[in-house]
């Protein structure tokens, strides 16, 4: 029996408003974990050298967020998205200093994709770890697009679930097809990799964009890799010219490839399934 339409787009909306909060925290999330990855680096280094390390704790819940500028602490009221920041005009309370417009971007696509994968979905077992498998997608993405780095304790964690998922049965593919999913995606950017640079000498990318493929591969499956990596290969070729053009960026200037292999498995995950069929029905 089909789900009533208006059902649809009040679970849609749910999902979206609940998007909007998530939003919030995924810019503590982007923010946080390169910091806290430099801070545990220095840690190691400083107990090497005898140093005593900082008792001050730093992770995704303290301390409170506040003003990068005067140390004003972030209030609740504060911290509604968009609305705090259209209320404030973009400017911190205390001293003025005006705050990134990327917030409120943030959390506006998050709302956003939250409402489209849960309108694409429905109200399915397979729409909640589809909006957390979005979640990290998008983290990914701000922290490798700031400092081309795409963590391990973000894309292993992804890895392990999308199997977990898939052997739940509320994901989107088989066990077996996720598991050798996971294989396939890392292997196969693992040998363009050493292809590459057997080829120039230079490193094409980097193994975090393994791992983010591996993970893909562990939530959709195998079957849908091909087109994640074509897709995300004509993005990048597209986007990357387009920026060397706009921007006269030169040639040799790095840019980084998880956002559009984070882009090509969203656009998979929701779409994949009937693109491919639709496009093994025109050879049969």
């Amino acid at each position: 029996m089909p789900f009533p339409i208006e059902g649809l787009w009040l679970f849609a909306g749910i999902c979206g408003f609940f998007g909007l909060l998530i939003g919030s925290f995924l810019n503590v999330v982007i923010r946080r974990v390169p910091v806290m990855l430099q801070k545990e680096e220095q840690a190691f280094l400083d107990a090497h050298a005898g140093k005593t390390p900082s008792a001050e704790s730093y992770n995704l819940i303290a301390p409170r967020s506040r003003c990068m500028a005067c140390g004003h602490q972030i209030t609740a009221a504060e911290n509604i998205p968009i609305l705090s920041y259209l209320f404030l005009r973009g400017r911190c309370s205390s001293c003025k200093t005006p705050i990134g417009i990327r917030y409120p971007i943030i959390e506006g696509l998050s709302g956003l994709l939250s409402f489209l994968v849960a309108a694409s979905l429905g109200p399915t077992w397979s729409a909640l770890p589809a909006l957390l498998f979005l979640y990290f997608l998008i983290a990914l993405t701000f922290i490798d697009i700031d400092t081309q780095l795409l963590p391990d304790r973000l894309t292993l964690p992804l890895i392990w679930l999308g199997l977990l998922v898939n052997l739940a049965g509320i994901g989107f593919t088989t066990l077996s097809s996720a598991v050798l999913g996971a294989v396939v995606g890392y292997l196969s950017l693992w040998l363009v990799f050493w292809a590459f640079k057997l080829a120039t000498g230079k490193e094409g990318m980097g193994y975090g964009d393994f791992k983010l493929l591996s993970a893909v591969g562990a939530w959709l499956g195998w079957k849908l890799l091909p087109l994640v990596i074509l897709l995300s290969s004509v993005a990048g070729a597209v986007i990357g010219i387009a920026l060397m053009i706009a921007a006269k960026r030169g040639k040799d200037i790095p840019i980084p490839f998880g956002p559009y292999l984070a882009i090509a498995g969203l656009f998979a995950m929701l779409y994949g399934e009937g693109l491919v069929q639709s496009y093994l029905a025109l050879y049969q």
